[in-house]
């Protein structure tokens, strides 16, 4: 008995086919490599002697139920191909021919012939055509900026939104529960640890909430603010809208026209008008907070802390945007900033028509909202993400995006 039959590992039996139809049996050892295994198969299926390398290197033998290409160095076992399983052997496809010179050439002919022409060649091309003097400024403001158009869609809104609070029957009970959600939202914009860090520094609490509100809760800024405001004799002054003894008067007096005017059925006209005087006083509590940094720059340049809290207001607290409206036409200009959009227009009919913006328009909350949004667009992220308020938004967004598109 010959040593390597004693030691000669376990035989397998491969179903191998072609693509023209062949088909039959290879039994093989498992650890007969696959290049071998391809020889004894070509046997089967080329005419002829396998003396040409090329013939074993042209084809490819494929595991049929794994569709796994198998490496020709590789062993059957190592393949983990199992008794009984099906092989496929195919020629593999013949290279591409390389492109002969003309046709290279002729390809780099037709990209030079689409490629984009350059500044010389479009100034020679339009050198006889007459000038146009183009007002960029005009082409500019007329186009469709979302973000002025979402500025007055908003102001139109808040009629709307007041209309329908007005009406509803539990007008008192809307107006205590969107009151409560100012107050809330007011304590809500002191953060308590950064507040606590200033104060445990030397800090009166007072001038610690008003730095950390004027530099967006951050302590790194808030502390260089009172260092830089030390000695600085209206470090205490209160901000606009935050009188101390204003919000409580207003507060107050809301809460006694709120309880007087649902008092008798025949009162109910007046109630609706004291409600739209509450909506007023709680959008006076949201004033306009300008970047202290922003004013103390514009300022410096020489223009007048009206002018400069005007053009920050108009463009959003950005001070590059706020110089450029100082230095330019001044349009828009403040008083534009609370027009609304035509309430006759498809967009706003569009918007008014969408089931989940009327719904929203019912929720006080959506009104601080609009509110909020118009005195301080930079807080218009917080109120996207909001569960309540996010989804109006996203509708008013698409509504104006399909209609700009068209």
């Amino acid at each position: 008995v010959q040593e390597e039959k004693i030691f000669a590992g376990k035989v397998l039996r491969l179903h191998v086919c072609t693509m023209e139809g062949a088909e039959w049996l290879e039994e093989v050892p498992e650890d007969t490599t696959v290049e071998k295994l391809k020889e004894r198969c070509l046997k089967h299926c080329v005419p002829g002697s396998l003396e040409d390398p090329k013939t074993v290197t042209h084809h490819k033998l494929i595991h049929a139920t794994s569709e796994k290409v198998l490496t020709d160095t590789k062993t059957v076992l190592e393949e983990n191909i199992q008794d009984r399983d099906v092989l496929l052997l195919i020629k593999k496809r013949a290279p591409p021919p390389l492109p002969k010179m003309a046709d290279v050439s002729a390809e780099e002919k037709r990209k030079q012939e689409q490629k984009a022409p350059d500044k010389d060649a479009i100034l020679k091309a339009t050198a006889n055509l007459p000038s146009r003097n183009v007002d960029r400024t005009v082409a500019h403001h007329n186009m469709r900026d979302f973000q002025t158009e979402l500025r007055k869609i908003l102001v139109s809104l808040i009629e709307v939104a007041q209309k329908l609070l007005a009406l509803n029957p539990d007008a008192v009970e809307l107006f205590k529960k969107a009151n409560a959600m100012l107050d809330e939202d007011e304590e809500d914009r002191v953060d308590e640890i950064a507040l606590r860090q200033l104060t445990e520094m030397g800090f009166p609490e007072s001038r610690a909430v008003k730095a950390l509100r004027l530099n967006h809760m951050s302590v790194t800024q808030a502390m260089e603010w009172l260092i830089e405001h030390a000695d600085d004799p209206t470090v205490d002054a209160p901000l606009p809208g935050q009188t101390p003894s204003e919000a409580p008067a207003e507060a107050g007096a809301s809460s006694a026209e709120a309880a007087a005017g649902p008092s008798s059925e025949a009162g109910g006209e007046e109630a609706k008008d004291e409600l739209t005087e509450i909506f007023k006083k709680i959008r006076r509590k949201r004033e306009f907070r300008p970047d202290p940094r922003a004013v103390i720059a514009l300022m410096e340049m020489g223009f007048d802390e009206k002018e400069v809290v005007d053009a920050l207001r108009v463009n959003n607290n950005q001070q590059n945007a706020a110089c450029e409206w100082l230095l330019g036409d001044r349009k828009p200009s403040p008083e534009d900033l609370d027009k609304g959009i035509d309430t006759n227009s498809p967009l706003f009919q569009a918007i008014l028509e969408n089931p989940v913006v009327q719904l929203g328009l019912t929720n006080p909350k959506t009104l601080l909202a609009f509110e909020d949004m118009l005195e301080n667009p930079l807080n218009s992220t917080q109120w996207m993400n909001d569960p309540e308020t996010g989804p109006v938004m996203l509708q008013i967004s698409r509504i104006f995006q399909t209609l700009n598109r068209t």
